[in-house]
């Protein structure tokens, strides 16, 4: 049935439901696990900024985004391990996340994803906007929506 889960992940108190849900259905489906994290882009200079300080913050900035996504994958990997569930982790930086998370799910050959939602509801929605929406919308996979 679905032998290849895929799971995007931000470190967050919610992300970590999401990986322990995700862990517990794959120990049940005999599954394996692909954990996913999205970073920003380095922002934009703004006027005035000298290029030379702009190359010293986008270096400090990919810094920082790879080792938090290291950060974050290698949590889940260990979660993973514990658990006997095989694991493998991707990150990406790009401003575009719904489009790569699916992008990202359909590369990896996975034929489900798996989101967690913070189920604002509408006006939340309309203010800080869906990703899992946004996938639900565009993804030709199945996804699985924990709330």
């Amino acid at each position: 049935m679905y032998r290849n889960l895929f799971v995007p992940v931000d470190g967050s108190a919610l992300s970590e439901r999401a990986m322990a849900a995700s862990i517990a259905l794959t120990r049940q489906l005999g599954a394996a696990i692909t954990g996913f994290v999205v970073e920003p882009d380095a922002p934009m200079p703004t006027v005035g900024t000298q290029l030379p300080a702009y190359g010293a913050q986008t270096e400090k900035h990919i810094t920082r985004t790879d080792t938090h996504a290291r950060k974050v994958l290698s949590q889940f990997e260990v979660m993973a391990a514990e658990a006997g569930v095989a694991f493998s982790g991707r990150h990406a930086r790009t401003d575009g996340v719904d489009r790569a998370i699916i992008a990202q799910a359909e590369d990896s050959g996975c034929d489900m994803i798996v989101m967690m939602t913070h189920g604002r509801g509408a006006l939340g929605e309309l203010i800080f906007g869906s990703h899992t929406k946004n996938v639900l919308a565009r993804s030709k996979l199945p996804l699985l929506v924990l709330h």
